[in-house]
C-alpha cells in the first residue's frame, strides 16, 4: 500500500468519534466535516457496500488544500439503516444537498467512487436544470458505473439483486465478502485491518440485511441512463475520471466508454489498480487530481 500519514488505517471507532450526527427524516446519518477557512469545500461520496471511511488515506493530504465533507449515506456505514426500505439514489442526493444547506456551503468540488458516482450524476442533473442552489466547481470520479452498458458486476451483485438477494445476504460471511473485495483489487491485496474494516462497517446496525434493497441502484442507472449520462455530457465544470483499469467490474472498458461519450473529461488510467483507487493507490489519485504535495509522496 502507498505510504501515507496516518501509515495506519483508523479503526471503525475512531473514524466514529471524529465524526458527527446529521438527522434527516427522521434518521441518523454520520458524517465528517474538516473545516478548512478560505478553502474550497470538497464533498467526498463513497461507494457501495462501505462507507465514508473509504477516504481515510486521503483525508490527511486533502485536509490541507480543502475544507472537507462527507458523509455515510443512508443504509452505509454508521448512519443509520432501515429495514424495509425503498433506497433512491434520489433520495441520497436529497439528504446531500439538506446536508450542505445545514452546513451553509454554496458550492463545492466532488470526489466519488462507484456508488457515490451516480449519487454525483444525480447532483449534476439538478444543477442543469435549476432545481438546486448548490454550484458544483468540478467533478472527479473513481472507478464506477457511469454507463450501464459498460458495468460488469460480479456474479454475487446479480445475484443480491434479484429475489434470492434477501437469503444470500443472511448467508453473507465475513469470508465470503473480504473474498469479493480481494477479486476487485489490484496487483497490491488489501490490508487486513481494511477488510476487517469493512467488513465491521457492513455489519454495523444490521447492514447485511439492506444490501438487497441498497444494490436495486443498478436498475435505477439503466432506468435513468439518459439522465445520468447527459448530466456528465452536458458538465459546465471540469470533469475528470481516475480508473483502476485492473479492476474487472469498472475498469478499462469504463475508460473507453467515458472517452467515446465524454470527450470534454479528462482521464487518468491507473494499471494494476482495481476496483478502490482511493484505497490501492491514494498518492496516484492525488497526483491526477493535481494535489501539490502528492508528488513528494514516497510509494
Amino acid at each position: 500500500m502507498t505510504s501515507l500519514s496516518p501509515a495506519v488505517p483508523p479503526s471503525m471507532e475512531e473514524w466514529r468519534a471524529a465524526g458527527l450526527t446529521f438527522h434527516w427524516q427522521h434518521h441518523a446519518l454520520f458524517y465528517r466535516f474538516h473545516p478548512n477557512p478560505g478553502k474550497p469545500t470538497l464533498l467526498l461520496i463513497h461507494g457501495f457496500p462501505s462507507a465514508s471511511w473509504d477516504w481515510w488515506a486521503l483525508w490527511p493530504t486533502l485536509s490541507s488544500h480543502y475544507q472537507l465533507l462527507t458523509v455515510d449515506m443512508l443504509g452505509f456505514g454508521l448512519s443509520d439503516k432501515p429495514h424495509p426500505y425503498i433506497y433512491r439514489i434520489a433520495d441520497q442526493a436529497q439528504m446531500i444537498l439538506d446536508l450542505l444547506s445545514h452546513l451553509a456551503i454554496p458550492q463545492a468540488a466532488i470526489l466519488a467512487h462507484d456508488y457515490g458516482d451516480t449519487v454525483a450524476q444525480e447532483l449534476m442533473a439538478r444543477e442543469q436544470e435549476g432545481s438546486t442552489e448548490i454550484t458544483w466547481l468540478s467533478v472527479t470520479l473513481l472507478n464506477g458505473g457511469l454507463f450501464p452498458e459498460a458495468h460488469q458486476p460480479l456474479r454475487i451483485q446479480r445475484l443480491m439483486a434479484g429475489p434470492l438477494g434477501p437469503l444470500l445476504a443472511r448467508l453473507l460471511g465475513r469470508g465470503r465478502f473480504q473474498a469479493s473485495l480481494k477479486r476487485i483489487w489490484g496487483k497490491t491485496p488489501p490490508d487486513q485491518m481494511e477488510l476487517d474494516t469493512l467488513w465491521q462497517l457492513l455489519r454495523y446496525h444490521q447492514g447485511q440485511r439492506v444490501i438487497p434493497s441498497l444494490i436495486q441502484y443498478m436498475a435505477e442507472r439503466v432506468t435513468h441512463r439518459s439522465r445520468w449520462v447527459g448530466a456528465l455530457q452536458h458538465a459546465a465544470q471540469p470533469l475528470t475520471l481516475i480508473d483502476g483499469l485492473a479492476d474487472p467490474i469498472s475498469g478499462q472498458q469504463l475508460v473507453d466508454r467515458f472517452r467515446q461519450l465524454c470527450p470534454h473529461g479528462q482521464v487518468a488510467e491507473l494499471p494494476g489498480v482495481g476496483h478502490y483507487p482511493q484505497l490501492e493507490a491514494p498518492s496516484a489519485v492525488l497526483s491526477a487530481m493535481q494535489i501539490p504535495s502528492a508528488q513528494t509522496m514516497a510509494e
